[in-house]
């Protein structure tokens, strides 16, 4: 009798010491470019609209102005399914990349519109009239917005948009647009809240060397194999973020095993993003965050809204 008492008591100490399905690693669900799937992408606007949804990070891309401001937007370019030229020009497919960001100074950026048009791919999206923000009004925003409405902190997840093929036409060389992005986060104080991402692992091996503790997330759409990655960098990185397609049991094991946060991109189906929070990711990157998050809910898990 008393043995069966000592084991009762053992298996409910056990028990309560577990953790609840809402105590295990919580999912860092990723706005990309805000909430691109609901609002115009890479404005102040849709950021915005991502924390109150919730999310735990904003997922933003960067490139350079001619007067050297970081400039929110995902081509160095305007894109023209997102926007509209002032003075009745206009923006073909044939003739975006005339349309040069590298070019131009922020406030000729600021005279573009890139919130009224319908976007072919996002039906959903909200219009507003809005213009390409600079990373540091994206920031000053978010965080006197999480301020006066008592929210939880979100995570910036900044990508350097560089392509070397660009080089001084584009985009700066890869060691000016890094060091670019850094001094910018360290002086608007986001550096321990914040990660660098990239396809280019020469931005990132620079940053690397200019300060090893900033957190770095290596972005991969290719079909080489996970150590083939990592060989393009002198170190080893926080977050290995692969095209979410490339997800598997094996890429899961291995980032794992390498004490490495995997956090693909970018995931908008249902099934997709039930797939990889079963799998047990790190985080997921979506259009859809408010998608997301009602899956993980339904999950059985607790989301940053809560």
């Amino acid at each position: 009798m008393k043995f069966k008492f000592l084991f009762a008591t053992a298996a409910l100490l056990m028990i309560q010491c577990l953790p609840s399905i809402n105590e295990k690693v919580r999912l860092d669900i990723q706005g990309h470019r805000g909430c691109r799937g609901l609002m115009p992408e890479n404005t102040i606007e849709g950021f915005i609209k991502a924390v109150e949804l919730g999310v735990t990070t904003l997922e933003l891309d960067v490139v350079v102005s001619k007067d050297s401001k970081l400039v929110v937007s995902h081509e160095a370019f305007f894109n023209y399914e997102i926007s509209t030229p002032p003075n009745d020009l206009i923006i073909t497919e044939a003739n975006q990349k005339d349309f040069n960001i590298f070019q131009m100074t922020f406030d000729e950026i600021s005279t573009f519109d890139v919130g009224l048009k319908i976007h072919p791919k996002f039906p959903l999206q909200s219009k507003i009239k809005t213009c390409k923000p600079t990373l540091s009004m994206i920031v000053d925003t978010v965080e006197q917005y999480i301020k006066t409405n008592h929210l939880d902190p979100v995570w910036y997840n900044i990508e350097i948009k560089h392509e070397k093929s660009q080089d001084n036409l584009y985009n700066p060389t890869s060691e000016v647009f890094t060091q670019l992005v850094y001094d910018e986060v360290v002086r608007l104080g986001i550096a321990k809240k914040c990660n660098i991402q990239s396809f280019d692992p020469d931005c990132l091996n620079i940053l690397h060397k200019i300060d090893s503790s900033i957190e770095i997330a290596l972005l991969v759409g290719n079909l080489d194999s996970f150590m083939q990655n990592l060989n393009q960098l002198t170190f080893k990185p926080d977050i290995y973020s692969p095209h979410f397609s490339l997800v598997n049991d094996q890429l899961f094991d291995y980032c794992k095993k390498n004490k490495i946060k995997l956090i693909p991109w970018t995931v908008n189906e249902e099934a997709d993003i039930l797939r990889l929070i079963q799998l047990g990711v790190d985080g997921i990157i979506s259009d859809y965050p408010d998608k997301v998050i009602e899956l993980y809910e339904g999950s059985g898990y607790k989301s940053n809204k809560e």
